[in-house]
């Protein structure tokens, strides 16, 4: 009986797992998908850096990327073997709750959007990320200041567009590579064209330096053919980023005393005059009249007063100006 008994026993703890095996843990957090193609707020939009635009045509604002709003990350899974089956339940009763409130709010918001395109069925989201056949106006037209700033056109033109644009800015640099040319040609004499500065700096930190040394090309009369230079080469100022942008900051000085080099520009007055850092204030009051005007991110264009964000399509600046003229009569 007593071999029997033991014989037992010696069964009974092969059947027992490992005291190891029995302690759970939680599996790690799973980080939720930001959305592809997520941006600043592209109501805005640069938009990220180097991204194609979204919503506004491409805007670049100084938040640079970030999740959209609510976004948070996807829960994981909690293990509950082991557990008391309390707090399972528990658990499974609020998923299931949570899921069925999702589920109604869903169902709630289709029928928003089937009233509001009209019955359509489309998605009204998706009129939120097309470019605008035409100018947007976002408020109602303001008198901005050109104040003392580079221009392209006659003082009396019917029409003047004010761009508040950023060096680094890819979608800046788009509007001037696609956009700047087609309109100074079709529009000549009856568009004055006025470029004021709006640096970035919290995620472009070379771009005030370029706006800086933009201005004294502008002492030498040649701002505009520099100014073409800093966009046709923007990406150097990209690949001289440094993790610390201090130490790299003389690296990027070279680069643009180099030019005013190419330019054949007096490099000894265009140095001392970068190196004296003389125009960070008229840049400073460049980003002041911007922020008072309304400007959120870069590029932003003033035409007669009304606010177009973005780099949109050529269509837009086409129809704003064609609107602009006829309502100053040229």
């Amino acid at each position: 009986m007593e071999e029997s008994k033991e014989q037992q026993l010696q069964d009974e703890s092969r059947d027992q797992p490992p005291a190891e095996s029995q302690e759970t843990t939680a599996s790690e957090p799973t980080e939720g998908t930001v959305p592809e193609g997520t941006q600043e707020p592209p109501a805005v939009g640069e938009l990220a850096a180097g991204g194609e635009p979204a919503g506004l045509g491409g805007l670049e604002t100084p938040q640079g990327e970030e999740l959209p709003d609510g976004a948070v990350p996807v829960p994981a899974a909690v293990a509950s073997r082991g557990r008391s089956p309390v707090p399972v339940a528990v658990a499974a009763a609020v998923v299931g709750f949570a899921a069925v409130g999702i589920f109604v709010l869903g169902m709630f918001t289709h029928a928003m959007v089937e009233s509001d395109d009209g019955g359509s069925g489309q998605p009204a989201a998706a009129a939120l990320v097309q470019p605008t056949a035409g100018p947007q106006p976002t408020q109602a037209p303001v008198d901005v200041s050109v104040d003392d700033d580079p221009a392209r056109g006659p003082e009396d033109a019917p029409v003047t567009v004010i761009e508040f644009s950023d060096f680094q800015c890819p979608f800046c640099a788009r509007f001037h590579a696609q956009t700047l040319g087609q309109l100074t040609q079709d529009y000549g004499d009856r568009i004055r064209f006025v470029y004021r500065d709006f640096p970035l700096t919290n995620i472009h930190p070379y771009a005030l330096k370029a706006a800086e040394a933009a201005e004294c090309a502008d002492e030498q009369g040649a701002f505009w053919n520099y100014h073409d230079l800093l966009f046709q080469n923007q990406q150097t100022l990209t690949d001289l980023l440094d993790p610390d942008p201090v130490a790299g900051l003389p690296k990027v000085v070279d680069s643009l005393k180099g030019y005013a080099t190419q330019l054949e520009l007096d490099a000894a007055a265009f140095n001392q005059c970068l190196d004296s850092n003389k125009y960070v204030s008229e840049i400073q009051k460049d980003v002041d009249d911007g922020i008072a005007a309304g400007v959120q991110g870069t590029p932003s264009f003033f035409i007669n007063g009304s606010i177009v964000r973005g780099a949109q399509p050529y269509a837009a600046f086409q129809g704003a100006i064609e609107a602009a003229l006829e309502d100053a009569g040229g």
